[in-house]
């Protein structure tokens, strides 16, 4: 945040000492100096203008008029005003803040005109009087430190704690508040009706007192929060690869309370993380869970925004990638607190008390510091990498979905299980150079948004195809045509549907497509299997044969006419999995539901081991 630059104003020759003094004093202090730059004239160097030109623009690019009167009014111009009252007007003309110090003398002892300043002054405004230099520090002092509490530069009481000058009861939605108390009374026992006076529950929860709102009130129950905090929004993006980069497929940003925003960036994610339907068994409603569980999403995006710097003008962020989830928000740790704490049971401190309380009442969060630990706890309890805190400029949480390396591979990136068939289909009816409208006659395709986002968007991040006038994404003539790789891809994906079946092939992800043809081209019909798809073991190739569908480890067991459990994961199981044959549906390795299925390199395998068979 840049210095608030503060004017001196006085009689040079009578108050030099003073003004010396007190630039010195603002510049050296380490909290003055750290919001203050004070302003004297006499330290400008000579410059070709004339001084009350220099002097009054000074004025004008300052925040704050520090006037220090005295006994002698100064040289007067031609209408006879001393420069201390040309500034002093000047200031008062353009809506400085102005500060002004008498030095203790009686007004026989000023001259009328000095007299007649400090009148006007005491018209408008506090003034404080002052015997020595030191006095005058500290009474400058302390009209500082009140001014940066009065802009919440500074603050002796939390952000969200902060009375709101300019705001009323009316800026409140009366449902919110009503839908609030429903919500707080089924989960927390919120002892309040909603039909009791808004007043009254808002001064329950500590977000009213002397008859004005807190800011934190706006920001929970507003009708429009964002008429007084611009910057409370969250910005949701989703990526294709890992990196941030255009094309972005999904880009939004949410507006509204506190709850709206939690909902609404919870919404955006979940929409985008693969859901697994599990066996529905003896329940009603069929089961099933996130690849990142929903209570860590939204316990990541309640953190960000609940303790989140709103004095800051940026926003949060909430970011998408292949293999991640990545949450920013403006905000810093309580002061001597490591990235290593918030992974274990710790206090709770939160940056923004009053937006904390009614978010634990709604049951948005809860209290005693276990959000991020359960974070933690929750992601590895269903075999995802451990995640990661960091703090710099901004607090970062750092998700990982399932199935991320150790490290990510510089490879080219995957495509998404939703975006396989769509990627599929565009790649093989390019030909040549082809316009938007184009393709979407081509795949019968009328929606233009859903085309870009699952069809042009995955294939142009993933290299397959790209513009024909790349410099200018929008420009009305532009074409797409297929790169390099997404011609060896289309040819890949004729040469492997002819191998494998249609039913195997729409199940193989384009990159599976590229590596198996690498070694399937041209040996289909040898006697040998190609490299590909050997194994290290005929043990491997007859777990792969009776694999159908998705099995558990007894079913393959019989299948495979073996009684040894450990044999079978020894000399079966384990070098399967560990070859990329066959894959576990739940990323725990001793989950009690646990099943197997070929993956798109064992389907292929499969497919080859029955043609040699044949």
């Amino acid at each position: 945040m840049a210095k608030k630059k503060i004017f001196i104003s006085s009689v040079q020759i009578e108050l030099s000492e003073e003004r010396s003094a007190l630039y010195e004093y603002i510049c050296s202090d380490p909290l003055l100096g750290k919001h203050f730059e004070p302003f004297l004239f006499e330290l400008l160097p000579a410059v070709d203008q004339r001084a009350d030109d220099v002097y009054l623009k000074e004025v004008e690019f300052s925040d704050i008029y520090l006037g220090i009167f005295g006994k002698s009014y100064g040289s007067e111009n031609a209408d006879g005003i001393s420069p201390t009252e040309l500034e002093f007007n000047h200031a008062t003309e353009f809506h400085k803040t102005r500060l002004v110090f008498l030095t203790k003398h009686d007004n026989t002892d000023r001259h009328p005109k000095e007299n007649a300043l400090i009148t006007k002054a005491q018209e408008v405004l506090v003034r404080k009087k002052f015997s020595t230099v030191d006095e005058l520090k500290s009474a400058v002092y302390a009209a500082l430190i009140r001014y940066l509490e009065e802009k919440e530069i500074i603050r002796s009481v939390p952000f969200d704690a902060t009375l709101l000058n300019n705001a009323s009861l009316s800026n409140i939605d009366t449902e919110k508040i009503k839908s609030f108390v429903r919500l707080a009374q089924e989960r927390r026992g919120f002892p309040l009706a909603e039909t009791e006076p808004v007043e009254k529950i808002l001064t329950h929860l500590n977000l009213y007192r002397d008859g004005r709102l807190t800011q934190a009130a706006i920001l929970l129950f507003g009708a429009a929060p964002q008429r007084f905090f611009i910057n409370s929004e969250v910005r949701c993006a989703s990526f294709m690869g890992t990196i941030v980069e255009k094309p972005i497929p999904s880009y939004k940003v949410f507006k509204g309370t506190v709850f709206e925003l939690v909902d609404q960036a919870l919404e955006f994610v979940l929409n985008k993380l693969d859901y697994r339907v599990e066996t529905r068994a003896e329940q009603v409603a069929i089961p099933g869970s996130y690849e990142i569980p929903k209570d860590v999403v939204s316990e990541a995006i309640v953190n960000a925004i609940a303790h989140r710097d709103y004095t800051s003008n940026a926003s949060v962020q909430v970011m998408l990638f292949r293999d991640r989830l990545e949450i920013w928000n403006p905000g810093a740790l309580p002061m001597g607190w490591t990235t290593q704490k918030l992974k274990q049971l710790h206090t709770s401190v939160p940056a923004n008390p009053l937006l904390a309380e009614p978010l634990y009442l709604a049951g948005y969060i809860e209290r005693m510091g276990t959000g991020t630990s359960d974070i933690v706890e929750k992601s590895l309890a269903v075999g995802l990498k451990e995640p990661q805190f960091i703090q710099s400029e901004d607090f970062r949480s750092i998700i990982f979905r399932s199935g991320t390396p150790e490290a990510t591979p510089e490879a080219t990136p995957e495509a998404t299980p939703e975006a396989v068939s769509e990627i599929r289909k565009l790649i093989r009816v390019l030909d040549g150079e082809k316009t938007r409208v184009e393709l979407q006659q081509l795949l019968q395709l009328k929606d233009e948004k859903n085309f870009r986002e699952n069809y042009i968007y995955p294939a142009l991040n993933l290299t397959f195809i790209e513009y024909t006038l790349p410099d200018t994404p929008t420009h009305p003539e532009q074409k797409y045509r297929l790169t390099p790789l997404g011609i060896k891809l289309k040819n890949d994906l004729n040469i492997l549907q002819k191998q494998v079946g249609e039913q195997v092939f729409e199940k193989v992800t384009p990159q599976d497509a590229m590596h198996v043809t690498d070694q399937v081209t041209d040996q289909v019909s040898t006697e040998e299997l190609p490299q590909e798809f050997r194994s290290s073991t005929v043990a491997v190739q007859n777990l792969v044969l009776v694999l159908d569908g998705e099995m558990n480890r007894i079913d393959i067991q019989r299948k495979l006419e073996l009684s040894h459990e450990g044999n079978f994961r020894d000399g079966y199981l384990v070098p399967a999995i560990n070859e990329g044959v066959i894959e576990m549906i739940y990323p725990q390795k001793n989950h009690p539901k646990q099943k197997y299925r070929l993956t798109a390199k064992g389907m292929a395998l499969k497919a080859q081991l029955k043609n040699k068979n044949k």
